[in-house]
């Protein structure tokens, strides 16, 4: 991984992990995704006819095409992770999710892509997912069984979307040349079609989203596709096997956030944690 890769991954982090913390202060429910998507794309839409004008982006079928299936796959990530949240403990379903998503991302991209697997990665990959489980405090100890199978099953799930869509967009990016930014946008306004009939119902909820929330919609409208274009840009220029897993950094500062937020406790195992994912970053660098 080059320097200016590693840049945009861990600024990708820092911006992800920002944003999942406003995102804590919401309801996260139909109404404000589908505030967010719309605040989003009216935020960047100055950047995107910048970006026209001066020739950098060009329309195209895959771009459409692509969009439409990243925003199916956004939207069924979206359904599974909170349906999970609602059924079992966050501390289970975040960290299978985070850490199952590369693995699966990188699987993909080994048979598929024909990504070439080299030792540095396998062990850069294992201290990422080691180091997410146990930052989380994931423990199958747990006296009720039942509940923890279905975090189990809605935590992997989710990280199967979160492969799928990551999956999804590699190609676009890598083998038809599309630009992140239309294709961010263009998924987030496909997204926002998508659950318009279900918002229709809902006008108070949009009314008291944006009475309540409205700078923090505005404020992840900005953070979270910038992180995502940054991600999308970093795989133009280096492996999904390699971005993945780094992007979950952003897991470490979350957590860091929020124990400096909430006053959290349990520092030995954090810095056990951080150090696991460091390690990990340095493997995938020299990959």
């Amino acid at each position: 991984m080059s320097l200016y890769v590693l840049s945009l991954v861990l600024t990708a982090a820092v911006l992800h992990a920002s944003w999942n913390l406003l995102s804590k202060k919401t309801q996260g429910k139909t109404p404000y995704i589908w505030l967010m998507y719309i605040a989003s794309n009216i935020v960047y839409l100055p950047v995107l006819l910048v970006k026209l004008k001066q020739g950098d982006i060009t329309y195209s079928q895959p771009l459409i095409w692509f969009s439409v299936s990243s925003a199916v796959l956004h939207l069924g990530y979206y359904i599974v992770l909170q349906k999970g949240y609602r059924s079992a403990d966050l501390s289970v379903v975040y960290p299978l999710a985070r850490g199952s998503g590369p693995l699966f991302s990188s699987i993909a991209a080994i048979l598929f892509l024909h990504e070439q697997v080299r030792i540095t990665t396998t062990i850069g990959l294992i201290l990422m997912i080691a180091g997410v489980l146990l930052i989380t405090g994931l423990s199958f100890k747990k006296d009720d069984n039942k509940q923890l199978m279905t975090g189990i099953t809605y935590g992997v799930l989710t990280g199967l979307f979160i492969a799928l869509y990551t999956f999804n967009d590699t190609i676009a990016v890598k083998s038809y040349a599309v630009s992140p930014l239309p294709l961010t946008l263009a998924t987030n306004l496909f997204g926002a079609i998508l659950l318009f009939p279900f918002i229709l119902s809902k006008k108070e909820e949009l009314k008291r989203e944006i009475k309540l929330h409205k700078w923090i919609i505005i404020a992840i409208a900005i953070l979270s596709p910038a992180a995502y274009i940054l991600v999308l840009e970093a795989l133009r220029y280096a492996p999904l096997t390699v971005v993945a897993p780094a992007r979950e950094t952003s897991i470490l500062l979350g957590v860091f956030m929020g124990s400096r937020v909430f006053n959290e406790k349990d520092s030995k195992r954090r810095l056990l944690a951080s150090v696991l994912i460091l390690g990990g970053i340095i493997a995938l660098s020299l990959s």
